[in-house]
């Protein structure tokens, strides 16, 4: 019987992106830089597998100052009442390297059960300072507005500046923990 791996999530090798409508016409991108936690995965039982991860919410960035200065205001994160984004797993389910992970999603204080569709994790491999690293991807959808994030601005023509689905998608490189 195998015991548990612990992995931590390496934040210099992982990003938190999101896509999102604008003015009804394209998708506008960007990335939270900072992502940290643990995953304590089971070989034995991966339904055990436990996953724990925060996301620095003030290091958003969309490659424009002001918009990323908007998106942490109180019109939407909010980043002074709540730094972070959270995650954390109530069930693993899935085979070979397709995976659902359920869990619940904190953002800007609102927390909502979300599922993740995961594809990995990599054959581990050894890096060049003697860690043995692997890793994931993620994605799911979710409505900004069920967590609280209602800002928006009609647009003559119709329609709104921000749409209300995003998809999140994770990229996740992962140390195994000595």
């Amino acid at each position: 019987m195998s015991q548990p791996i612990t992995y931590n999530i390496d934040p210099a090798h992982s990003t938190a992106g999101f896509k999102v409508r604008h003015l009804m016409v394209a998708n506008v991108r960007g990335e939270f830089s900072k992502v940290t936690g643990t995953v304590v995965f089971d070989p034995d039982n991966p339904a055990n597998t436990k996953i724990q991860a925060s996301i620095d919410a003030s290091t958003i960035h969309t490659r424009d100052e002001q918009r990323d200065a908007h998106l942490k205001s109180a019109d939407f994160l909010h980043v002074e009442q709540h730094p972070t984004i959270d995650f954390v797993s109530t069930k693993v389910s899935g085979s070979g390297d397709e995976w659902k992970v359920t869990g619940n999603l904190t953002i800007h204080g609102v927390t909502k059960e979300v599922v993740l569709d995961v594809e990995g994790p990599a054959a581990e491999a050894k890096d060049p300072w003697g860690g043995t690293r692997t890793g994931v991807s993620a994605t799911t959808k979710i409505n900004r507005k069920d967590f609280g994030l209602t800002w928006n601005a009609a647009l003559e023509t119709g329609g709104f500046v921000v749409g209300d689905e995003l998809t999140l998608t994770l990229e996740i490189e992962l140390i195994r923990a000595a």
